[in-house]
């Protein structure tokens, strides 16, 4: 079983957990009403505290749903937008992450000091809520009085609708991104300016610890410049200037301050130029002057395309793609340094190359954290290469090159960048050589380099064929394996189909479960899975021996399956401290793949203190825990899910998962995207299904006077359609 099964409340420190958050793309955010105007896009956002610094303020307001805000572990907790001058407020929206806020009140204040409610509730639903309000002023505030969860509250966006507008003409793009940037100094290499501009909220720049110090991107041509975004990290300016200039040498204000706040400021500035520049000439820390990110807005609303690195000789069209193979599957492979310890076990360069996303290649951690480093592949004759994929592991890099060689002695670059952006990189490229090099010059991190996967795609080489992938479900899908749970009353789970899976549970959970003592028919079709109030001895939990027992049944040993729609019919128990859960296993677990490399995926997760609401996730090595990619979701007018059998199904094919309640779908989990954004798809393998009912668990917390004992989740089906 899974030592992190929560789709978002595992708080596992990971070192990079900065680097992966949660995919929303398939979210929709609810729009105001035809009237209204989104006018908090952009603008300066405070809060009461932070959980860490990879979830800022400022997330709420930049218009994406794979970042958020999260607050300490207490209540209460606020979190308040400065729209710049007083608006009408009609509506607001509210894109709850899974810590979302039980009792809350929306408030509105003329100064940010003295506050009027608009909105209050002791009933939050979290998800998506769409706030209908009547009010004014120049800040609006999420002020939460009690948590949903024991951990904070947390924001995916914090939009905020009325009559006004941003400024005409000002477009919502950043001009900066990927531009040449320049700085009066850096803290050190891993530091550089061009880290405020490269659109990763978990790169900076620093500056020396002295004043004045500044920083500037060169946008390529003269521009009207009307916003400008500064996010901070802790040592930030409190007097600063914004500059605008033509040439990069006369430069005019547009903006000054000597009470700067930190964080993020979103300032609407005034001006024109092909040159923009944070000028500081007083730090508010003894340290330097640090951004996560330096961004323009102009008055086009327009991006200006980044001059792309030419590569160095240039070659004709590659063919068509069609006839190309995989010609670096299973071969050797030698790089600069490897790791092979504790926290990365076996990265050594045939991982990258083994067509598995789950291993990797990584530089080594006492030798391999410094520039150059590099890769590369023998592809045992010489080959036409006309593509290359990289899927990068967080340690990724900022400036490298592709390059061939004939004798893995003299290089030939073709491919160069200097404006990597991790994740999966699928590169067109034409070159000839037996032997494929990646050489990266400039790490985007700290650490070092670190690949999942080097493919070298081309005609000719000495390919060994890989296995082959596994087939789509059939078109109509058929049922492949099922348990209808028939038997008489108090008959067992079929052996033929299930194992016992007897113990503790991971998680901190509280409960010991039983050799079947807790499961069992109840004559009317349904498997019951009864959580009691008895205690095991001999058994160890937290706090000592368990004082619960309860049901948990795998497919482990029996059936594992590739793909197709698996689906259950359940209803589940009501309580504080029960934690009902319907999911699956990669069984590459079985044989010895620790969790979460072999992956697993979640399709429904109930919290016995908070019935209205469902989970279903994935994780994965680079998302897992806290991290998890998943998606809360209700049913209709906020109904109860223990009031009745509801009907939760994952549909899985080479191309994601889309997870359906009652046969609507509720979230969309694309393949391409998750590996564009978040990183490797550990899923194209045998799975096998797992249902239990835990009690207790860092999650739901522990049961309570008030939990009923004992309590069951019924399970009228499990079906399998491929």
């Amino acid at each position: 079983m899974s030592p992190s099964r929560s789709p978002g409340r595992h708080r596992l420190g990971l070192l990079v957990a900065t680097a992966i958050i949660l995919i929303t793309s398939c979210f929709v955010l609810v729009p105001a009403a035809a009237a209204d105007t989104l006018i908090s896009q952009g603008k300066t956002v405070t809060a009461s505290s932070v959980e860490n610094a990879a979830f800022p303020a400022a997330n709420v307001v930049d218009g994406s749903l794979t970042t958020r805000w999260s607050s300490a572990f207490s209540d209460p907790q606020w979190i308040q937008i400065d729209l710049g001058s007083v608006q009408t407020v009609s509506q607001v929206v509210l894109n709850w992450e899974a810590s979302y806020a039980r009792a809350f009140q929306i408030q509105t204040s003329a100064d940010g000091t003295n506050w009027t409610s608009v909105y209050s509730t002791t009933t939050g639903t979290g998800g998506n809520q769409t706030l209908a309000v009547t009010g004014a002023g120049r800040y609006v505030r999420m002020y939460g009085t009690q948590r949903a969860l024991p951990y904070g509250y947390s924001l995916l966006e914090f939009q905020v609708y009325g009559p006004g507008g941003t400024s005409p003409g000002c477009g919502t793009a950043d001009a900066a991104r990927g531009r040449p940037a320049t700085a009066s100094s850096t803290e050190n290499a891993v530091f550089p300016a061009a880290n405020a501009v490269d659109g990763d909220g978990g790169t900076r720049w620093a500056s020396a610890f002295s004043d004045p110090q500044w920083i500037q991107v060169d946008l390529g041509s003269a521009q009207q410049i009307c916003g400008v975004t500064l996010t901070w990290e802790a040592a930030y300016a409190r007097a600063f200037q914004i500059q605008t200039s033509a040439d990069g040498t006369t430069w005019t204000n547009v903006y000054s301050t000597t009470t700067g706040t930190g964080g993020t400021q979103a300032l609407d500035v005034t001006g024109t130029g092909r040159y923009v520049r944070m000028y500081g000439t007083q730090r508010a820390t003894a340290f330097g002057y640090s951004l996560f990110t330096f961004s323009v807005r102009t008055g086009s609303g327009t991006t200006p395309t980044p001059t792309p690195t030419p590569t160095p000789t240039p070659t004709p069209t590659p063919p068509d793609p069609g006839g190309d193979k995989l010609l670096s599957y299973g071969k050797p492979g030698v790089a600069s340094t490897s790791q092979s310890d504790v926290n990365c076990y076996e990265c050594i360069p045939a991982r990258a190359f083994d067509r598995d996303p789950a291993s990797r290649w990584a530089t080594s951690s006492t030798t391999g954290w410094v520039d150059p480093g590099w890769i590369y592949v023998d592809l045992g004759a010489t080959a036409q290469i006309h593509k290359v994929v990289l899927q990068w592991d967080p340690a990724y890099a900022r400036a490298f090159q592709i390059q061939v060689s004939p004798d893995a002695a003299n290089w030939t670059p073709i491919y160069s960048t200097t404006t990597g952006t991790g994740f999966k990189q699928t590169l067109t490229v034409n070159g000839t050589g037996r032997y494929v090099r990646m050489y990266g010059t400039q790490r985007a991190t700290a650490y070092g380099y670190s690949l999942w996967e080097f493919q070298v795609w081309g005609t000719g080489g000495a390919p060994t064929t890989p296995p082959p992938l596994p087939s789509d479900p059939r078109n109509p899908p058929q049922l492949v394996w099922s348990d209808e749970f028939n038997g008489a009353a108090g008959a067992k789970p079929d052996p033929a189909k299930w194992t016992v899976d007897t113990g503790t549970g991971p998680n901190n959970e509280l409960e010991y479960y039983t050799n079947n003592n807790n499961a069992s028919m109840d004559g009317a079709g349904s498997l019951v899975m009864e959580a009691r109030r008895e205690t095991t001895p001999g058994s160890a939990c937290p706090g000592g021996t368990c004082q619960y027992t309860s049901a948990r049944l795998n497919t482990s040993n029996k059936f594992h399956f590739t793909y197709g729609r698996v689906e259950a019919r359940i209803k589940v128990p009501k309580g504080n401290g029960f934690w009902p859960a319907f999911w699956m296993m990669g069984a590459d677990f079985l044989t010895g793949r620790p969790w979460p490399y072999n992956g697993e995926v979640d399709i429904m997760e109930v919290l016995g203190k908070d019935v209205k609401t469902s989970y279903s996730t994935i994780h994965a090595p680079a998302y897992n825990g806290g991290a998890g990619i998943g998606s809360p979701y209700t049913l209709a007018g906020n109904a109860d899910f223990s009031a009745d059998y509801h009907v939760w199904a994952a549909n899985w094919d080479s191309k994601g998962i889309v997870y359906t309640l009652d046969g609507q779908t509720v979230f969309t989990l694309s393949k391409d995207q998750v590996e564009a954004t978040r990183g490797p798809w550990v899923y194209d393998h045998p799975f096998y299904i797992i249902l239990n009912l835990a009690v207790g668990g860092d999650w739901p917390g522990p049961p309570d006077a008030s939990t009923p004992f004992p309590s069951r989740m019924l399970v009228d089906y499990v079906r399998v359609y491929q």
